[in-house]
């Protein structure tokens, strides 16, 4: 999603806003992360092009913030929703300044920390989940002998 909106005739406004040291020109939902938001989010069915809008509003506005200090695909919006992003270099389009610009592609949606609250401490839940799922596969193992 692109927002071209110039504030007085002759301004170039640059399509990109900042997110921590990304360019962000290009906003990408993938499906995965469309039923994330509709199963978790929204409870309904909802355009990807609104999710898309919905997140550009919130990164223009400042709403989006990384979980970790120095991580770069889990954020925060208003600090209760997460979600899982990658970044892909759009080497084609450059900013004013010559650098170049980031498509911001969601991966997921893990849901709010809100209602989840094993979302608080991710390490602590993936090591747990990788845990659960090798005991499951154990005892299933162990079953078929």
């Amino acid at each position: 999603m692109r927002d071209k909106v110039t504030e007085r005739c002759g301004t170039y406004d640059d399509s990109h806003v900042l997110l921590g040291n990304k360019r962000v020109a290009d906003i990408v939902i993938t499906n995965h992360a469309k039923m994330r938001y509709s199963d978790r989010i929204e409870r309904n069915d909802v355009e990807i092009g609104q999710i898309a809008s919905w997140v550009w509003e919130c990164l223009k506005e400042g709403r989006i913030t990384p979980y970790y200090r120095n991580g770069e695909d889990v954020y925060l919006i208003d600090d209760d929703l997460v979600m899982v992003a990658e970044f892909a270099s759009m080497n084609s389009e450059l900013n004013s300044e010559g650098m170049p610009l980031d498509r911001m592609i969601i991966v997921t949606f893990l849901g709010r920390m809100s209602e989840t609250m094993e979302l608080r401490d991710l390490k602590s839940y993936y090591s747990w989940l990788r845990h659960s799922r090798r005991s499951t596969l154990l005892k299933n193992s162990r079953k078929r002998r």
